[in-house]
């Protein structure tokens, strides 16, 4: 049997799915991190400047793939009336696009202070919702849309 060729959307598709891994363990890292800096009273080295900074990226990259997926995928042409259209089609975007600003407004201000405790706890408490909220989008997902699981790739 021959088998079907990929084409735009399904390389898009699994890229986006295949990152969301790299955004989910760098953001939780980075929340961790920053966690033991600010209440450590630790030093804010250039090692956690890097990581945030990847985390940004990273979150920015998945953001680019799901914007164009957005406008791909048929998760986002059916009714609003149905619990996994109206996911895909509003709360899925909306909240991830919200976990991203999080990250790059935490991000940008932890850059302004001074103090290492300081830039340890902006980034922990702006990253730290960023996290809650994707992994809120990811228990709405599950629950909107029953082929989908918490970690399983789609």
């Amino acid at each position: 049997m021959k088998e079907k060729a990929m084409n735009f959307y399904d390389i898009l598709k699994s890229a986006h799915s295949g990152w969301r891994y790299v955004v989910f363990f760098l953001l939780l890292i980075a929340v961790i991190q920053a966690l033991t800096g600010w209440f450590g009273k630790k030093t804010y080295t250039e090692g956690n400047r890097k990581l945030n900074v990847f985390t940004l990226i990273s979150a920015h990259i998945q953001l680019l793939f799901g914007i164009v997926l957005y406008f791909l995928s048929p998760l986002t042409k059916g009714p609003m009336g149905d619990a996994m259209y109206r996911y895909w089609k509003v709360e899925h975007i909306s909240i991830m696009v919200i976990a991203i600003i999080l990250i790059t407004v935490g991000n940008a201000k932890s850059k302004k202070v001074t103090a290492a405790v300081a830039k340890h706890k902006t980034i922990a408490i702006f990253f730290g919702l960023a996290f809650i909220c994707i992994v809120a989008a990811i228990f709405m997902m599950t629950k909107s849309d029953p082929s989908k699981t918490f970690f399983g790739v789609s």
